[in-house]
């Protein structure tokens, strides 16, 4: 069952709480699981960025915005309790609580709009009539359906990720195939293979290479070789192709090889397995776009952003 987004869970989650007793959000997040009729699976669903599950972190963010709007009380870390305008809330339940209904209080505006906007508008106008004007604004820029913050965060981070893949897809087919054969090489030696780029890889440079392009030492001591072949193509890699570079590999008498190409690989390629002891990885274009990107091989940074959160443990006293 897919997890819901955090509007509604926000009326449930209100509802844990409506006998006004205090309770934690860990005691909360397993309610909630099971009101929704969530798995395993469903709760260990990560964010893009695989470091928090999409459920804690909806909860997460249903709980802010009820507190945002005076709904919730938070007296401890990691407690929570209905507020009195939480409480009028239950009293007469709406069908369900979501950004729209939350842009009713005041204080809910203040947060989305840092205050500055609402204090611009009473300043012109009587304090009803500036919250008034504000809501209206605000309710008509909430779509029904709205992601976390974080998810947002990371969902753009992703689609510019995507994008700089296929860029440097584009541009790796256009490179000649010696830069693109040294490319790889000095991928593989940023992933970690064979310590420095002077002792660690080198490119075969010539012809009659048996279909090697590239060696590189599997560790710093050199105990063992993996040999490379890096097609710049603009089709995809059959499976004739990955059997000549066993055969290559077997000429050299080496059991281990990286088969690479700026295209993608057919089912039938990547299907094929050698009987014998030989080792071959398969890298198409995307996943080497996306090693390069981890690697920092052919980007550069433009902005760092930091997303910060209250240091809890600082404020606590002895």
């Amino acid at each position: 069952m897919p997890v819901p987004d955090f509007q509604s869970i926000m009326l449930p989650l209100l509802n844990t709480v409506k006998d006004g007793s205090e309770r934690s959000m860990t005691l909360i997040k397993e309610e909630l699981a099971i009101f929704f009729g969530l798995s395993d699976q469903d709760r260990n669903e990560l964010l893009p960025s695989g470091k928090q599950p999409v459920f804690d972190n909806r909860v997460g963010w249903a709980k802010t915005y009820l507190k945002k709007a005076g709904l919730l009380e938070s007296p401890k870390k990691n407690i929570i309790k209905i507020s009195p305008s939480g409480a009028a809330v239950i009293e007469n339940p709406p069908p369900k609580i979501n950004l729209k209904f939350l842009s009713q209080y005041p204080s809910y505006i203040e947060f989305v709009t840092g205050g500055k906007a609402s204090t611009n508008i009473v300043e012109k106008t009587s304090s009803k009539e500036g919250i008034v004007s504000i809501k209206s604004i605000i309710e008509k820029q909430i779509p029904d359906e709205i992601k976390t913050p974080d998810e947002a965060l990371e969902n753009a981070y992703q689609q510019l990720r995507a994008s700089l893949v296929q860029d440097i897809i584009s541009t790796l087919k256009s490179v000649s195939p010696f830069f693109f054969e040294k490319l790889v090489v000095d991928l593989l030696v940023k992933m970690g293979y064979g310590g420095s780029l002077k002792e660690a890889g080198t490119t075969t440079k010539k012809s009659g290479d048996d279909g090697i392009d590239g060696i590189i030492k599997e560790d710093k001591l050199g105990l063992d070789i993996i040999y490379i072949q890096a097609k710049r193509w603009n089709s995809p890699v059959g499976r004739p192709d990955v059997q000549s570079f066993v055969g290559a590999l077997a000429g050299q008498g080496a059991k281990k090889g990286v088969f690479i190409t700026t295209d993608k690989f057919t089912n039938e390629a990547k299907n094929f397995a050698p009987k014998n002891e030989t080792k071959i990885v398969l890298i198409d274009g995307e996943q080497l776009a996306q090693y390069m990107i981890d690697y920092n091989v052919g980007v550069s940074t433009t902005n760092v952003y930091e997303i910060k959160k209250l240091d809890t443990d600082f404020f606590t006293e002895d």
